[in-house]
C-alpha cells in the first residue's frame, strides 16, 4: 500500500468518526465537506523543517544586522517625509519578525535555549533599531511630526487584534509550507518598524522638548506587537500540536504560564482605555455632527466650521448664508440634551460684521495646513466669482449699448435692419500668450448691393468713437 493511500485511509477513519455529529447537521457527506475545506493536515511541514526555518531567523548577526539597520533609516526616511509607500518598502525588507516568533515557538515546545537566543537577539534588534531611528532624526533637518508619525503614537485594542490575528497567519503560512505573500503581508499589517522609528523620534525630540510622550506610545505599540504576535505563534503552535522538546518541572512550567498571562495583561489593559477614550471621543463626536445636521442646518444657512471647548463647556459654530432667527437659536440650545450635550453652550458666529469675519479668520488660522488649502480654495472660488461677475455685467453693458446704438446707427446709414456688439478676446493658435480684445459689431442689412469699402470705414468709426472702443470689427450680412 503506499503512502497516498494509507493517507487517504487514516483520513477516511478520521471522518468515520464524525459520523455521529455529521448527521447532526444534515447528513455525514456534507459535514465531511464542509470539514475538508478547513483541514491542513495535509499540506503541513514537518515539525521539524518549522523549527529549522524560525532558528534560521531569529539571528542578528551580519547581513541580517546590516539589512534591519537600512530598513530603518527606509522607515525614518517614509515618516520623516510622511511616505506610505517608503514605509511598505522597509516593512516588507526588516527581519524584526524572526525573534518575535522564535520566542512564541520556544514556549510552545518548551525549548528554552530557543527562547534565550530569541530574546537577546529581539532585546539587541530593538536597541539597535531604536538608535539608529535616534541618529537619523538627531541628523535630519526636519522634525516636523507627519500624520505618518503620529499615527504610531496612540495604540488601541484594534492594534492588539492586528497583531494576534498577523500572528495567527505567519504560523501557519510557516507550519505549511505556504510563506509566499503570508509573512511580507504579516509584516506591512503588524507594522513592527515604524513604531522602532517613531520611538526613536521621540528620543531625538526629547533633548530639546522634554517630553518622551512619542517615545512611550511608540514603543507600547511595538510591545504590543511582539506580545500578541508571539501569543498567536504559541497558540498556533500547540494548535499543530508540536511537540515538546522537554518536560518541565511542574513549578517551571507553571511559573512560564503565570509570567505568559501577566504579559498579555500588561499589554492589553493601557490598550483598552485608549480604545474606549477613543470610541467616547468618536460617539461624541457623532453626536455634535448629528446636532449641527438637524438642529443648525436650515434653509440658506451653511456650517462651515464648528470648535470645541472643553475647557468652558463651549461649542462654537460658524455660520455662513442666512441668518439663524433668536427662536431657531433658543430651539437648538433647548435640544442639546437629546445628543448628550447637556452643560455644553451653544455660540453661533453669523453674518456678515466684521468681527464674524475677524473671529473666523483667528479660527480658521488657527488649525492644521488643510485649513490653509481651504481658505486659498474659497479665495479663488471669490476670484472666479468676482470675474464672473465683471463679465456679466460688461455684457449687460454692452447689451444696452447695442439698444441705444442701433436706433441712432438706422438714422445716420439706412438699410441697416440690426445691430449687435459682443466684446472679443482672440487668441491665435501658434502664440496664444498674445490675446486681442475689440469690439465685435455685426450689422443685417436690407440693401440690395450692400454697403460700399467706404461706407464700411465710416461705420466702424462711428461705432469705434460711440462706443468708446480701442479697435471695432464689422461684420455686415446682406439679406
Amino acid at each position: 500500500m503506499t503512502e497516498e493511500d494509507l493517507n487517504e485511509e487514516s483520513e477516511n477513519v478520521a471522518l468515520g468518526t464524525d459520523e455521529d455529529s455529521a448527521r447532526k447537521y444534515g447528513g455525514g457527506t456534507l459535514w465531511r465537506e464542509i470539514k475538508s475545506y478547513f483541514r491542513m493536515s495535509t499540506s503541513l511541514n514537518s515539525e521539524a523543517a518549522v523549527i529549522e526555518e524560525v532558528n534560521k531567523g531569529i539571528a542578528f548577526r551580519g547581513e541580517n544586522l546590516w539589512i534591519l539597520i537600512f530598513a530603518i533609516f527606509i522607515a525614518s526616511l517614509g515618516l520623516n517625509v510622511n511616505s506610505t509607500a517608503v514605509i511598505i518598502g522597509a516593512m516588507l525588507i526588516s527581519p524584526l519578525m524572526g525573534p518575535i516568533i522564535g520566542m512564541g515557538l520556544a514556549v510552545a515546545i518548551n525549548d528554552l535555549e530557543m527562547l534565550k537566543r530569541s530574546f537577546k537577539n529581539y532585546a539587541v534588534a530593538t536597541v539597535i533599531s531604536i538608535l539608529t531611528a535616534t541618529v537619523y532624526f538627531i541628523l535630519t533637518p526636519y522634525h516636523g511630526a507627519q500624520s505618518e508619525l503620529l499615527a504610531r503614537t496612540s495604540p488601541t485594542l484594534y492594534d492588539v487584534l492586528i497583531a494576534l490575528f498577523g500572528g495567527a497567519a505567519g504560523i501557519v503560512a510557516m507550519g505549511t509550507g505556504n510563506k509566499g505573500n503570508v509573512i511580507p503581508g504579516v509584516a506591512i499589517a503588524t507594522a513592527l518598524m515604524p513604531p522602532l522609528c517613531t520611538a526613536g523620534y521621540g528620543i531625538a525630540t526629547s533633548f530639546t522638548t522634554g517630553n518622551l510622550t512619542y517615545f512611550i506610545g511608540a514603543f507600547y505599540l511595538f510591545f504590543i506587537n511582539t506580545v500578541f504576535i508571539a501569543l498567536s505563534t504559541f497558540i498556533g503552535a500547540k494548535t499543530l500540536r508540536f511537540k515538546r522538546k522537554a518536560h518541565l518541572e511542574k513549578n517551571v512550567y507553571k511559573g512560564l504560564k503565570r509570567g505568559i498571562y501577566i504579559v498579555v495583561i500588561i499589554a492589553l489593559v493601557p490598550a483598552f482605555f485608549t480604545t474606549l477614550r477613543l470610541v467616547r471621543e468618536s460617539v461624541f463626536e457623532t453626536n455634535i455632527n448629528s446636532y449641527i445636521k438637524n438642529e443648525l442646518r436650515v434653509g440658506g444657512t451653511e456650517i462651515i466650521q464648528h470648535t470645541l471647548d472643553r475647557d468652558s463647556k463651549t461649542l462654537s459654530v460658524v455660520a455662513l448664508g442666512n441668518e439663524l432667527s433668536n427662536e431657531s437659536i433658543e430651539r437648538a440650545k433647548g435640544n442639546m440634551d437629546k445628543y448628550r450635550l447637556g452643560g455644553y453652550t451653544l455660540q453661533i458666529i453669523q453674518g456678515r460684521q466684521s468681527d464674524s469675519v475677524m473671529i473666523l479668520n483667528k479660527m480658521l488660522s488657527s488649525n492644521s495646513s488643510s485649513i490653509d488649502k481651504l481658505k486659498a480654495t474659497i479665495n479663488d472660488q471669490h476670484s472666479l466669482i468676482s470675474g464672473l461677475r465683471t463679465e456679466l455685467a460688461q455684457k449687460n453693458r454692452t447689451e444696452a449699448l447695442a439698444k441705444a446704438t442701433s436706433v441712432e446707427l438706422s438714422l445716420l446709414f439706412p438699410g441697416v435692419k440690426s445691430l449687435t456688439l459682443s466684446n472679443v478676446r482672440e487668441y491665435a493658435p501658434a502664440d496664444t500668450a498674445n490675446v486681442k480684445n475689440y469690439l465685435e459689431a455685426v450689422i443685417t442689412t436690407d440693401l440690395k448691393h450692400g454697403y460700399s469699402k467706404a461706407d464700411k470705414d465710416k461705420i466702424a468709426v462711428w461705432l469705434k468713437n460711440r462706443c468708446a472702443a480701442d479697435s471695432v470689427k464689422l461684420i455686415v450680412i446682406n439679406y
